[in-house]
């Protein structure tokens, strides 16, 4: 649920409702806070298989990335970069459909933020969750297609870790 949503649903300030989600993650209620808004962890259904993807891309290619992960059937869970000064920068997503997808594209397209990856020329982790690791597979597959995924030095393996 957006901030501002909630704001208004209880006749508050946007700015308390920030307060209030802090100290509700402070005492250790596992509140994700996304581009969209707030949900609570136990809202998110587990699918089976989660995995990392490093990949590379301009702020251009943004849309074909994410949109060609959801179409096929992953979430998009978050998006980390490794900042030379700050260590793991990660935030949370939560993209699932093409809808969710237009939703972040319109508020990074308003000028007022900015992509992660902006930071870095480009490179960027993301924690995808699918159902299956066969679906993972596939999208590994199209974003090496894509020419967006990371492969390691020596060509053996994609550049991914995976826990079931």
């Amino acid at each position: 649920v957006p901030g501002g949503q909630l704001a208004t649903m209880l006749d508050t300030s946007r700015q308390a409702i920030v307060q209030d989600i802090a100290l509700l993650r402070s005492s250790g209620e596992k509140i994700l806070a996304t581009s969209r808004g707030y949900v609570h962890a136990s809202a998110l259904a587990r699918p089976a298989c989660r995995a990392e993807v490093v990949v590379r891309h301009t702020p251009e290619e943004t849309a074909r990335e994410l949109y060609a992960l959801v179409d096929l059937g992953v979430t998009v869970v978050d998006v980390a970069v490794e900042h030379s000064i700050y260590g793991e920068i990660r935030a949370g997503l939560q993209l699932s459909s093409r809808a969710d997808v237009a939703d972040f594209l319109d508020k990074i397209g308003t000028g007022r933020s900015h992509l992660l990856s902006e930071l870095t020329d480009g490179l960027h982790l993301h924690a995808l969750e699918a159902p299956s690791r066969e679906v993972l597979e596939r999208a590994r597959t199209e974003l090496g297609r894509l020419g967006f995924l990371v492969r390691d030095d020596t060509e053996q393996a994609l550049t991914t870790r995976e826990r079931d």
